[in-house]
């Protein structure tokens, strides 16, 4: 099957240019200009995209999808149908499920469920224990985009916070460590000092105090140490504060030109586009671990996208159900659904001027795949698999409960006017979203690494 996506202002590898896109099969053919009219009418599928912006599909690097064990609040199929409809066309879920994903067994069940529902192409991290190291010599690299670690966390077994395991993980691991990093012990202490003096249940407000700034910092650089010292890949999940900023390197350069470095960031849409202003307006909603923290904070990780000392940006997209939204800082759960709105809430900040839209996909697209080595995917190549998102500017909707795809139901953005709108959303060359509506029956494919 031959698909022509004619009209359309290509954004690609640093650049913004007009180009026709030929698509076999699942592949991307060429990019031309123009298209001959001859071509135009071999083609099967014509996808006018006059007035739009093509985009490589958007890998988001960071979901808790919550299946198995906890589809109450999601799944795979209902938040792959939220990513589709938000132009994300690959995804790598998390290990903190029920089964966790700290066994091969747990991690081969995952692959069969997305075989099944996922609607956008799919991968899983493995997560690490305390005692599971023995088991990463067995997994496959090509398979996997690497380990989660749980520096901070609560999460069952999965919080790793004896020093001779850490140690064991960063000289072991053959394949990158993504980290969440809030130092437990400062936590713990910050919340009941709260609790002394606010209540059982301090109020969200008091969140960004809890799980604070030097939390976050001294976590962050306890991994950046391990990894330094054994040589060892480390990505840093949602970084949260301007202090974490400083202990990255700027690599703007060196990714553009293949040579990655050991040692990486990531930045969530949330902490990029809220602030502890939000939280008198948006409470509970916004409640996130590492906490979303000051205006200063938020400016320094939007300065930080900029000069590469953050090379990812993601959504940390983890569905709870209202109900489970109730409470203040200690009882509400944290966790927000984002992944339907990521890109139209990122191309909100390209019209404010906090980076360009070129800088954006190098963030959403080019270096997920850059730095977890994923095959074919990432850009708009000839040879490579046809994922690719169209989004169309000046065009105003506004987010209501009837168009969000999450099983949860809501979303921070409820009620917001984007300016931006994701019309069609293609994986690997099939239109699995066209203008409000998803091809339930596509299933996608796992993705591949190395």
């Amino acid at each position: 099957m031959t698909t022509l996506i004619k009209g359309g202002k290509i954004v690609n590898e640093g650049r913004v240019f007009l180009a026709d896109i030929l698509i076999d099969n699942e592949e991307i053919k060429s990019l031309s200009t123009p298209t001959s009219a001859k071509e135009e009418a071999e083609c099967e599928t014509v996808v006018d995209a006059t007035g739009c912006y093509v985009l490589p599909g958007i890998i988001d690097d960071h979901v808790h999808f919550r299946e198995p064990g906890l589809t109450a609040k999601a799944n795979i199929e209902s938040e792959s149908r939220a990513a589709a409809a938000g132009g994300v066309t690959s995804y790598f879920d998390m290990p903190n499920t029920v089964p966790q994903t700290t066994t091969i067994e747990a991690l081969e069940e995952k692959f069969d469920i997305a075989a099944k529902s996922s609607h956008v192409n799919y991968s899983f991290f493995f997560g690490a224990t305390n005692d599971n190291t023995g088991l990463f010599s067995q997994l496959a690299p090509h398979r996997i985009p690497g380990i989660k670690l749980f520096m901070g966390s609560s999460t069952g077994n999965m919080l790793v916070d004896r020093d001779e395991a850490l140690e064991r993980i960063f000289s072991t691991a053959s394949l990158p460590i993504m980290a969440h990093c809030e130092d437990t012990t400062i936590i713990d202490h910050n919340m009941a000092m709260a609790r002394q003096g606010y209540g059982d249940d301090p109020e969200v407000g008091m969140h960004p105090y809890i799980r604070s700034e030097e939390a976050c910092l001294r976590s962050t650089q306890k991994a950046v140490a391990l990894a330094k010292k054994h040589h060892a890949r480390l990505h840093v999940a949602h970084l949260s504060t301007a202090e974490e900023t400083e202990l990255f390197e700027p690599a703007i350069n060196e990714m553009r030109k293949g040579k990655i470095p050991a040692i990486t960031a990531e930045a969530t849409v949330g902490h990029l586009y809220f602030s502890c202003l939000d939280y008198p307006r948006l409470g509970t909603r916004i409640k996130v671990n590492p906490a979303i923290k000051s205006p200063v904070d938020q400016f320094m990780l939007r300065q930080a996208l900029n000069d590469g000392r953050i090379s990812v940006v993601g959504t940390d997209h983890a569905p709870h159900l209202l109900a489970q939204k109730q409470g203040g800082a200690a009882k509400a759960a944290s966790g927000m659904p984002m992944i339907q709105f990521s890109l139209p809430t990122m191309l909100e900040l390209v019209d404010a001027h906090v980076l360009t839209i070129e800088r954006m996909v190098e963030l959403m697209a080019h270096n997920p795949a850059r730095i977890f080595e994923v095959r074919k995917r990432g850009f708009l190549r000839p040879g490579y698999q046809a994922d690719i998102t169209i989004v169309r500017p000046d065009c105003p909707w506004k987010v209501t409960p009837q168009l969000i795809e999450s099983k949860c139901g809501w979303s921070p953005m409820e009620g917001h006017e984007f300016h931006w709108r994701v019309e069609k959303t293609l994986c690997n060359g099939h239109i699995v979203y066209d203008n409000g509506v998803v091809d339930t029956h596509y299933i996608a494919q796992p993705i591949t690494f190395r």
